[in-house]
């Protein structure tokens, strides 16, 4: 067969019989790993001086034990009475 282009056969997408298909695991697989990497950045960005995140861990490594204790025991009250 000659290496002319013009004289090779059209080979369509997805017709071709040799060519590597990807399975629903593999795709899947694909899919889970970018929500997963999507999922980290946003927890990073949370974590940045300043965000929301970094806020709350702040403000739960500082927080005296006496007065979580405190809180638990009045939230615990109010759910049990309704």
């Amino acid at each position: 067969m000659s290496d002319d282009p013009a004289l090779q056969p059209f080979i369509y997408e997805g017709l071709y019989p040799a060519e590597d298909k990807k399975s629903a695991i593999d795709s899947f697989v694909d899919v889970a790993r970018r929500a997963a990497k999507q999922v980290h950045d946003t927890v990073e960005s949370g974590r940045k001086p300043g965000m929301p995140l970094s806020v709350l861990s702040n403000v739960a490594r500082e927080a005296p034990l006496a007065s979580l204790l405190i809180a638990f025991l009045l939230g615990a009250s109010i759910a049990r009475r309704r």
